[in-house]
């Protein structure tokens, strides 16, 4: 098919009166769990962040794609989110655009951006690897709880956790100590892959204006030390013939519930995991979901999505037997481009 049609698209601001627009082009995006329309209008005041539409010029019915790009990592840095093209439209070129629209405005507006990443449910494909580099995958593991299943479901990961490790409670961080954490820079080499907190869709690096934004939102954050077996351990020390094993952390955040369009009332609650031990996994879901619930409207329900290391995918599985599973994404990809290779495309 000839692409003379692009000629005829062009990349604007997104504005709030675009807001109908935008949601007609957004059915079935993330299976019902799409946070979008709830945060359009907030994007559109956060000064760190862009939003665009690609339109065509002189039809009625004219907006067929959307981006939100997020300048990160104390400038250095840009996130591409939400992307999204019309159903009709999509597979002719709108994507290749609307990025060579991001390089146009990054390059002589934030002049020290140097790359963008973006996170995708997509398996990537050689082909796509040319463009991006792949820095890290993780599985997604969804359950779906109504809310006369909340109790319920507490209850049970409750009841498996203590019979099987005890009672050991963690205490939410302060934004005093999610700070703090972060100062020593061998954290985030032992907890995170590649030096990103991924929170939700969104890869970070450990850059302190990063973390405020994090606190800003009310993540909850949680962190545990465990012993490994010193094989495992980063490092020992050694009293004559006995070894003795240090520890290694775990971390997770919970991102607030949020509205989605999936209706019934239903919320979306994202938990990131940093870490591989499968017990202290367990702990930090636990104690997230209750947080979460917490925080959840009266007569509401969640999709709770655990994003993990691809080693943690069975025991997960397994740790939610008897909750109803939500046919979500099963992975997660952050992918990055260099900015110079962004203009070129």
């Amino acid at each position: 098919m000839s692409e003379d049609f692009l000629l005829d698209v062009q990349i604007v601001p997104a504005t709030s009166h675009d807001y109908d627009e935008v949601m007609s082009i957004s059915g079935g995006i993330d299976c019902g769990l799409d946070y979008l329309p709830v945060s359009y209008h907030k994007w559109l005041a956060d000064p760190q962040r862009r939003m665009f539409l690609a339109k065509f010029k002189k039809q009625v019915v004219s907006k067929v794609g959307f981006v939100s790009l997020l300048v990160v990592d104390g400038g250095e840095a840009a996130v591409a989110q939400k992307l999204r093209v019309a159903l009709w439209m999509r597979g002719r070129g709108i994507v290749r655009l609307i990025q060579k629209h991001l390089s146009d405005t990054l390059c002589p507006r934030y002049r020290e951006v140097t790359k963008v990443r973006l996170a995708t449910s997509e398996h990537v494909p050689p082909t796509k690897l040319s463009k991006y580099q792949l820095i890290h995958s993780k599985v997604v593991v969804s359950v779906i709880l109504p809310h006369d299943q909340l109790d319920h479901a507490v209850k049970l990961l409750k009841h498996r956790v203590q019979s099987a490790y005890g009672k050991q409670p963690l205490d939410a961080l302060t934004p005093e100590e999610v700070l703090s954490l972060f100062e020593n820079s061998r954290t985030a080499e032992r907890l995170l892959p590649k030096g990103l907190l991924i929170q939700g869709w969104l890869p970070l690096s450990t850059h302190k204006s990063n973390l405020e934004l994090l606190i800003q939102r009310g993540i909850v954050w949680f962190h545990s030390e465990h012993c490994e077996k010193t094989s495992d351990c980063e490092s020992t020390t050694k009293s004559g013939d006995t070894s003795v094993t240090i520890s290694s952390g775990f971390l997770s955040l919970g991102t607030p519930p949020i509205s989605v369009p999936l209706g019934d009332g239903m919320h979306r609650f994202d938990i990131d995991l940093f870490g591989t031990d499968p017990v202290s996994a367990k702990k930090h879901i636990l104690h997230q979901l209750i947080k979460g619930v917490q925080l959840l409207p009266l007569g509401a329900g969640v999709v709770c999505i655990f994003y993990a290391e691809t080693s943690l995918h069975d025991e997960l599985t397994n740790f939610c037997q008897g909750l109803t599973k939500f046919h979500f994404y099963k992975e997660q990809n952050v992918l990055e481009q260099d900015i110079k290779v962004l203009a070129r495309h």
